[in-house]
């Protein structure tokens, strides 16, 4: 059996940018609600993913508890106010579609889905999380006997497990943290220290794991271009350095309040038909009645 967990805040926004066509209800744009449960219900009926127990985390508000430890990091600033709008729509969408909605906040929903890894990784043969956001690779892992974590990217169709997310980023998920500390992430607005590129952030971490391990007043033992300078960075920006690691690294217990079972797909609820109706969206309400439900441990 497994967990399918999603990111509903990436879904949204790769909904609202797609060439999908704009949809429009009583003036209000509904295009990127419409397009999660599209791809939610492709997930649900997808036989090779043979979807039984799945929940969406969505991030509302943007805003988390790391604004509060530093305020660069992203906030809604910049985000079209037509997909704003939709934020609470797409959650009262997911969950009329019989899907558990997670709606975060002071937590972000990477943070969800991290917890979800950890908390239910012990009664499923295989936890799924359903994003191709790099930040999501320090959950992928074994999770104890027979059980595991992995990463799903299913834009472009990759499954990634440890030795996927070295391939992907260079360090294995234990060291993701301590990577976007240093080369930063753009995406959340952590800046990482100057200088560092994925290479050297990569061959560091290799070879040392953690920041901490890196021996920063013995450059000589890097072995790369640049290190004395490098060095003299880290030393420099040594709190930075943990503070950008400390808002990379995901929240593991977040107070989830449903148990696995909670969290089996049973089918659309009744609310999803007059919501559909009123989105003008009847081929994909048909869809969501004609979805077969799973059967699961």
């Amino acid at each position: 059996m497994k967990l399918h967990v999603v990111d509903g805040t990436w879904e949204l926004f790769r909904a609202h940018f797609s060439k999908r066509p704009r949809a429009e209800v009583d003036g209000r744009d509904v295009k990127a609600t419409l397009g999660v449960l599209d791809s939610l219900l492709a997930l649900i009926q997808d036989p090779a993913e043979h979807v039984t127990h799945i929940a969406v985390a969505f991030d509302n508000p943007i805003r988390s508890f790391r604004n509060d430890l530093f305020p660069g990091y992203k906030t809604d600033e910049g985000v079209p106010p037509e997909l704003l709008g939709q934020f609470d729509l797409v959650e009262e969408a997911t969950a009329a579609l019989g899907v558990v909605v997670w709606r975060m906040g002071p937590y972000e929903c990477d943070d969800a889905l991290a917890t979800a890894a950890v908390r239910y990784a012990s009664e499923v043969e295989e936890v799924r999380i359903c994003t191709p956001d790099k930040d999501l690779g320090q959950a992928v892992g074994d999770a104890g006997p027979g059980a595991r974590v992995v990463q799903v990217d299913r834009l472009n169709g990759r499954v990634l497990d440890v030795e996927g997310v070295r391939q992907r980023l260079g360090v294995s998920p234990a060291s993701v943290p301590d990577y976007f500390a240093l080369v930063g992430d753009d995406a959340d607005g952590i800046p990482g220290l100057p200088g560092f590129g994925a290479r050297s952030a990569a061959a560091l971490l290799n070879r040392w794991g953690h920041l901490e391990q890196i021996p920063r007043e013995r450059p000589e033992l890097w072995e790369l271009r640049g290190a004395g300078r490098l060095a003299a960075v880290l030393r420099e920006r040594w709190s930075d350095a943990l503070l950008y690691r400390t808002l990379a690294t995901l929240v593991t217990d977040v107070p989830l309040a449903e148990s696995l079972d909670d969290l089996r797909w049973r089918g659309p609820t009744p609310a999803l038909t007059p919501l559909l109706i009123g989105l003008r969206a009847q081929r994909l309400l048909q869809r969501a009645l004609a979805a077969p439900v799973q059967a699961g441990a």
